[in-house]
């Protein structure tokens, strides 16, 4: 009011202004939106001006706002009016300052995202193979890298262990002192020192006491397992299929291949039966297309070494015999080829012999959900005949499509890596491993390690035992250096040199030899006493030893099935080799039996034998050495006990007399009844004598006609006393009983 009073000649013009601004402000309030305000005309029917309006009120929210801002950040929170006033400039400024930064971040991360785009189109476009290369390699180990640190942070509270780590391995991956464990033991009532291995349950138990979870791995994942690295599309080439025949004992395996292979090898095999398994490399037609082929054993026995043969295949054919149907062993080999996720081509065998239905068996195999194409299926099939090759042409040509539909590749080029099939010691030659090779290319020299063996390959023969000095993806050989037999099944590969191969086995073999000195059968207390409660416990250890190592595993497995309740086998010692002394004092002092599988004991270990009591037993053929321990266990056992009614006598007289007792006079109603004959006297089906439970009722005399006899005959009469027993009455049943010994028998 003031300033319309100095300056008159605005008076006017300034309460109109102020009076519209107040009502303008009234209405915001009101309405709580921000609306334009109805302007009135004044007395002379003009609307008044609207600039000098704008521009006086604008300038005076300006500096209430700017002294309203001073006063909030000067005064507390507590003054409610000018809090508010002072906050509302503030929300209108920060989605200003959140926009200024977001564009900030989005100029320098389409700088950074152009930057790398230069470079690596600098090093795609200027850059040779082995540049693109190396910046592949390098990529992925950064993605790696990423991958296991995020793995890392999200399960940083589980520890990778292996069993029977110990105190102090333990204490240091949980970054704790050891004394902590061994105090945490002592508080669960276990007692360790710092260098103790601990056990699985035990190391559970301490980490949970921790806070941590446990995640137990195996020997070769924490002695740097075999990683395969991802190889380059480029050097990838196509490699010959590797297939499994597999199917039940006689029907035709090792037949069909030895027609395929033009060789006869089936005489080779004792009684006619694989027992190893066998890899072949074999050439087919004008385009000179290779096929590995692995027979593998058909006996109930070999059920390992089949898997093994499922999971190394990409092809997998089940041979049935057309004159039989499908057997255990075929159903096993069918679940091992559909575990192994391979294709499975039926071949349906001896169809030229009489009885022979294919129809049957194509029958079977559609109850098991397993439709031929023919039937409108997806699993090839082919009738065959492996004696006169009928068809094979036709089932070779079917395994060669399967194998190009799966476009098999690998890379030759870079360091070899494969399965051991079979391991053995020649007395000439020293170890002999039979390999596959499943990618890159082992050459004479190279340093290898298999499982707890490491060596150099000295030589290489294939199949038909010629030298060889490299073998690419799919190749089956024979490979010499090894300084052990590893096990059937066991991965190996290529190192960086002899002595990096050294140390990775020694590393496997020391944690292999701690699992099995802690891990050697613990019977609980409940077993103890159970087997106690039984009584007459036993035990049949065996040593087991054989000429390569997959016969070895598949005849211990047998044995140890055998196992009863009363009877527990035990394979103390199994081995690749001749039996030689050291098997006969390990066998004398265990009391223990060896088993030699196709191998025989030298002239000392012989020698040693007779003098120490050792039996010594040797086989050519597994079934026959499982027969013969399963009449060993039998012959263990305690025979069963049965009662066997002979004779039933009706008493039809009772004298008393004084020296002699009671005598019943009785008719022989069937049987025979004799002087050593045990007897029960029944009064109204209810047995009177003996009453007491191991007590047998026996006779005092057997007379005819005052003269004693030996025994008497159904029909005939006789005079009889009971020993202990005078209480005989007319009326009573007499009979005779003897007991016989079962032996038992496993079945």
């Amino acid at each position: 009011m003031s300033t319309g009073q100095n300056h008159p000649s605005f008076a006017a013009s300034r309460s109109s202004a102020k009076s519209i601004s107040n009502r303008a402000r009234q209405k915001e309030k009101e309405r709580r939106a921000p609306k334009p305000a109805e302007k009135k005309p004044d007395a002379s029917g003009q609307t008044p001006p609207k600039a000098p309006v704008k521009a006086v009120d604008d300038a005076d929210d300006k500096k209430k706002r700017k002294r309203k801002r001073r006063k909030v950040s000067a005064t507390p929170i507590g003054n409610d009016n000018k809090g508010q006033t002072g906050n509302k400039p503030r929300t209108g400024a920060s989605p200003t300052g959140e926009r200024r930064r977001e564009d900030e971040l989005s100029e320098v991360s389409k700088k950074q995202v152009e930057e790398k785009l230069k470079a690596t189109m600098a090093l795609l476009q200027g850059g040779g193979k082995k540049k693109r290369q190396k910046m592949r390699r390098d990529n992925r180990e950064r993605i790696r890298e990423r991958q296991e640190q995020m793995e890392q942070s999200s399960h940083s509270d589980k520890l990778q262990v292996t069993e029977f780590i110990s105190v102090q391995e333990f204490a240091n991956l949980m970054n704790i002192a050891a004394t902590e464990v061994i105090t945490t033991c002592l508080s669960l009532g276990i007692i360790v020192s710092i260098n103790q291995r601990l056990d699985a349950e035990l190391i559970e138990l301490v980490a949970g006491e921790f806070g941590h979870e446990v995640e137990f791995i195996s020997v070769e994942e924490q002695a740097e397992d075999l990683v395969i690295e991802e190889d380059d599309p480029e050097d990838l080439l196509p490699r010959a299929p590797i297939v499994t025949v597999m199917g039940h004992v006689d029907h035709g395996k090792t037949s069909l291949l030895d027609y395929i292979r033009k060789t006869n090898v089936a005489r080779g095999e004792a009684g006619g039966i694989t027992q190893h398994i066998g890899a072949y490399e074999v050439v087919l037609g004008e385009e000179k297309r290779k096929i590995t082929f692995l027979d593998t054993p058909g006996h109930e026995a070999f059920t390992a070494m089949r898997a093994r043969g499922a999971k190394v295949t990409d092809i997998a054919i089940v041979v049935i015999a057309a004159d039989d149907s499908i057997m255990p062993q075929t159903r096993e080999a069918i679940s091992h080829a559909q575990a192994a996720g391979v294709p499975i081509v039926f071949a349906i065998n001896k169809v030229d012999k009489e009885g022979a239905n294919p129809d049957k068996i194509k029958q079977e195999l559609a109850g098991m959900n397993l439709l031929i194409e023919e039937w409108g299926g997806n699993y090839q099939s082919q009738d065959i005949s492996a004696k006169t090759g009928l068809n094979i042409d036709l089932l070779l040509e079917k395994i060669l499509l399967a194998a190009d539909m799966l476009e098999l590749k690998a890379n030759p080029k870079r360091k070899a890596v494969g399965t051991i099939l079979e391991a053995s010691l020649d007395k000439g030659r020293g170890y002999i491993a039979k390999v596959l090779v499943q990618t890159g290319t082992l050459k004479i020299g190279d340093p290898i390690v298999s499982g707890e063996h490491a060596g150099k390959v000295k030589a290489m023969f294939n199949e038909l035992g010629k030298r060889i000095l490299k073998a690419g993806p799919s190749t089956p050989m024979l490979v010499l250096g090894l300084t052990g037999a590893p096990q059937a099944g066991e991965r190996f590969k290529v190192a960086e040199s002899e002595s990096e191969a050294r140390q990775l086995a020694a590393k496997r073999a020391q944690i292999s030899r701690e699992q099995s000195n802690r891990a050697s059968k613990r019977i609980s207390l409940e077993e103890i006493g159970r087997r106690l409660a039984l009584g007459n416990f036993k035990e049949l250890n065996l040593i087991v030893k054989g000429d390569v190592d997959g016969s070895v595993e598949a005849l211990s497995d047998s044995l140890i099935k055998l196992s009863i309740e009363k009877v527990q086998v035990n394979v103390i010692h199994s081995g690749v080799g001749q039996i030689v002394e050291s098997d006969i004092l390990l066998a004398s002092a265990s009391d223990a039996i060896i088993i030699g599988f196709q191998v025989r004991p030298s002239v000392n270990a012989r020698k040693l034998a007779e003098r120490e009591g050792v039996e010594i037993k040797t086989y050519s053929i597994i079934y026959q050495a499982i027969e013969e321990v399963r009449a060993a266990i039998e012959g263990m056992l305690e025979p069963t006990k049965e009662e066997k009614i002979v004779c039933n006598l009706e008493v039809r007289e009772v004298y008393k007399i004084s020296k002699l007792g009671t005598i019943a006079g009785c008719l022989a109603q069937e049987g025979k009844i004799t002087r050593t004959t045990n007897v029960r006297i029944i009064r109204d089906g209810i047995v009177v004598y003996p009453t007491k439970e191991g007590v047998k009722g026996e006779l005092g005399s057997l007379k005819r006609f005052k003269d004693d006899v030996k025994e008497v005959k159904a029909g005939m009469e006789c005079g009889v006393t009971i020993k202990n027993f005078n209480d005989i009455k007319v009326g009573d049943q007499i009979e005779g009983f003897e007991i016989i010994e079962i032996r038992q028998t496993l079945d």
